[in-house]
């Protein structure tokens, strides 16, 4: 599985997860029967079953049981090459609505206030740019500009390229650091 998730350029963090994924699944199974099977000899049904265990035993949200699914179906069709086939009806982990929650300007200013040095410059950037963790760890000296104020984003969600802002507030301290 992971030499076909790595041949695909899939993240390195959806490889962790998926495989975890299917060894849980197969877990799940042997659990079950009392011994270990191979995924060929399991299908869609088995699949099925696992899902509804994770909604109804597990209390796991939509979007767990989702990466569940995506996992064991990328494990049938790419890696196993086998049809998974219709799957049976499971119960759909409930996705509950939630207004997100968002912090205000003194919030923000006492959060970063409360860091110091490469940490606060680190959590400033992110704030500042909107970049997500994993980018802003493989940013390198030259994907900044500061002659333009951007920075390029190289290799991000989707192993695709993008530019965003460097904010004139932390564009000084980032040049000394």
């Amino acid at each position: 599985m992971r030499e076909v998730l790595r041949v695909k350029h899939y993240a390195l963090r959806t490889e962790e997860a998926y495989v975890m994924w299917a060894r849980q699944f197969l877990k799940y199974h042997r659990d079950r029967t009392g011994s270990w099977q191979h995924p060929r000899a399991l299908g869609a049904t088995e699949v099925g079953a696992f899902l509804n265990h994770l909604a109804s035993a597990k209390h796991v949200a939509a979007s767990t049981q989702n990466q569940a699914l995506n996992a064991l179906v990328f494990l049938y069709e790419s890696v196993l090459q086998i049809e998974l086939g219709e799957l049976a009806e499971f119960i759909r982990a409930s996705k509950p609505r939630r207004v997100p929650v968002v912090l205000s300007k003194a919030e923000v200013d006492r959060l970063l206030g409360a860091l110091e040095g490469t940490w606060r410059l680190m959590a400033q950037t992110l704030y500042g740019t909107g970049m997500r963790l994993m980018e802003l760890l493989r940013l390198r000296v030259k994907d900044v500009d500061f002659e333009r104020n951007q920075i390029t984003v190289r290799a991000g969600k989707g192993d695709k390229d993008r530019v965003t802002m460097l904010p004139e507030k932390i564009r000084l301290e980032l040049q000394r650091h």
